[in-house]
C-alpha cells in the first residue's frame, strides 16, 4: 500500500503504521487510478478536485486489529487509507479482508452505497448502545454507564475501524476511547462519520489534526457518535482522558 501510492505519487505525503524495507515491497506498480471497481462505480460520476499536493496527507493502516488477526478473530479485521488536506479528514477507505466488503466516504460528496441511511432516534440517548475497546477497556465501561445513564448497554469490540463502521452502520450509538491512540487508526473513521454528518472529536471536544507535523498520536481519547454528539459530550467527565 504504502509502495504503491509512493510510486504513483512521488512528492504525496504517506505516513503509514508500518512499511517493510523488503526491496520487493519497494518496487510495486504505478497504480492504475482510472480504473475503478465494478461495486464503487459511484466514484466514476464525481468531481474531481484539484489541491496542492503540500496540502494532501495519506494515513494508512496497513493491518487495524493485529492481535484479533493473530487470534483467527478475522471479523474485527480492516485495512484503511484516509487522505487529509490541510489536516482535515476528507476521504475515508476501510476494508474488511474477511469476508470481503469496503466502505468508503467522501466528506461532502458522497458515501459508498453500502453505507446504510440511519434514522435519529432520540430514546436511544436514555439507552445508548456503547462499543468500547477489546484489548483495553480499563474502566471506560463503567465510566459509559456513569455518564449515560444504568440502561447504557456496553459492548467490547477489537480494531477502531471496526468501531467506527459500527457506529456508521448504526449497530452502536458510541464509540468510546479514554487512552492514546495513534491517528492513522482515526483517520479514515473520521473521514466517514463526516461523510454520513457524523462527528469524531477527543473526549474534550477538539478536533483532530491529521497534518504531517501535528504528531501520531492522540492522548486525549475519542469520541465517536452519528448523532447527539454534543449531548454526550457534556455527560462524560473532564477527568477522563487517560483513564486506564
Amino acid at each position: 500500500m504504502y509502495y504503491g501510492l509512493k510510486n504513483t505519487f512521488p512528492k504525496l505525503n504517506i505516513i503509514s503504521e508500518e512499511h517493510g524495507k523488503d526491496s520487493s515491497c519497494q518496487n510495486q506498480d504505478v497504480i492504475d487510478i482510472e480504473t475503478t471497481p465494478t461495486d464503487h462505480r459511484t466514484i466514476d460520476h464525481m468531481n474531481d478536485e484539484h489541491v496542492f499536493v503540500k496540502d494532501v496527507t495519506v494515513w494508512i493502516d496497513p493491518l487495524d486489529a493485529t492481535q484479533e488477526y493473530t487470534e483467527g478473530l478475522y471479523q474485527y479485521v480492516t485495512t484503511m487509507v484516509c487522505v487529509a488536506i490541510n489536516g482535515v479528514p476528507i476521504v475515508g477507505v476501510i476494508h474488511y479482508p474477511f469476508p470481503t466488503r469496503t466502505y468508503w466516504g467522501w466528506f461532502t460528496k458522497k458515501t459508498s452505497s453500502n453505507i446504510p441511511n440511519i434514522q435519529h432516534k432520540e430514546e436511544n440517548k436514555e439507552q445508548p448502545r456503547v462499543v468500547i475497546s477489546r484489548s483495553h477497556p480499563g474502566k471506560v465501561a463503567d465510566i459509559a454507564k456513569e455518564s449515560f445513564g444504568p440502561k447504557t448497554v456496553v459492548t467490547q469490540a477489537a480494531g477502531a475501524g471496526d468501531k467506527v463502521m459500527g457506529v456508521v452502520n448504526g449497530n452502536f450509538d458510541v464509540y468510546l476511547h479514554a487512552t492514546a491512540i495513534k491517528k492513522w487508526d482515526l483517520c479514515a473513521g473520521n473521514a466517514i462519520i463526516k461523510a454520513v454528518d457524523g462527528k469524531m472529536t477527543t473526549i474534550k471536544g477538539a478536533e483532530i489534526d491529521y497534518s504531517p507535523n501535528s504528531g501520531v498520536k492522540v492522548t486525549d481519547g475519542i469520541l465517536v457518535t452519528r448523532y447527539d454528539h454534543d449531548y454526550y459530550l457534556s455527560k462524560l467527565p473532564k477527568s477522563l482522558s487517560g483513564t486506564t
